[in-house]
């Protein structure tokens, strides 16, 4: 069974410069060749994705290059620098775009076009803010569709305060976030397998209308 994971790579740092967190996704693509699973990696920085919360924000806009690349992949993979103990703010542009998703929904079935696509999370820091920024991204995800399986995160954050980060600090070979990486890969591409022979039956539409019918029953 042939599988694709993408990673969108929220770093601030446009290429060529040096990514701590592209250092860390080279990790995790190891071990998702050693699965025979196809991976790409897309800085999002070094695109023109405009601010707005649909699938297209018009002329010039590159987020659709980028989601059409998402649909086609079975597995997506967030990974983000801490800035300020959270998240990127190219993380939170992601998200927002993410919202055009809703409008996509199958006319049938109402499920959007990630309902069968796995996600997971990486962070990558030398400051506290890892477990903040998983589990906001952990809810972004599962309210746009994508299924995220058990331990589906790995992070590496220095000691407290400035500090060498991922790269300078020998990040990989971290027992705790290889570890965790190992879980999080594997994780991925079981329930990214499941969900390829046995996608979602979930009528999203005709789950609304029984949710409209107890509500006017409950007036």
């Amino acid at each position: 069974m042939s599988l694709k994971a993408i990673f969108l790579n929220c770093t601030l740092k446009k290429s060529p410069e040096t990514s701590n967190t592209t250092a860390f996704i080279k990790q995790a693509e190891k071990i998702f060749t050693s699965l025979e699973v196809e991976t790409e990696e897309i800085r999002v920085i070094d695109h023109n994705v405009k601010f707005g919360n649909t699938s297209d924000e018009g002329e010039g806009d590159d987020w659709p290059k980028i989601l059409k690349k998402i649909k086609e992949s079975d597995i997506m993979i967030l990974a983000t620098p801490i800035w300020r103990g959270d998240r990127s703010a190219v993380a939170k542009l992601v998200a927002e775009r993410f919202d055009g998703i809703w409008s996509e929904a199958d006319e049938d079935t109402g499920q959007y076009p990630t309902f069968n696509k796995v996600g997971g999370v990486m962070v990558d820091g030398n400051e506290d803010g890892a477990k903040k920024a998983i589990s906001s991204i952990c809810f972004d995800l599962s309210e746009h569709g994508f299924t995220i399986p058990v331990n589906a995160f790995s992070y590496y954050v220095g000691k407290a305060g400035p500090g060498p980060a991922y790269i300078e600090a020998n990040g990989d070979r971290h027992f705790f976030t290889n570890r965790n990486l190992y879980h999080m890969v594997h994780n991925l591409v079981h329930v990214a397998k499941v969900l390829k022979e046995k996608p979602y039956q979930t009528n999203v539409n005709e789950l609304k209308k029984q949710a409209e019918k107890v509500s006017d029953t409950d007036k």
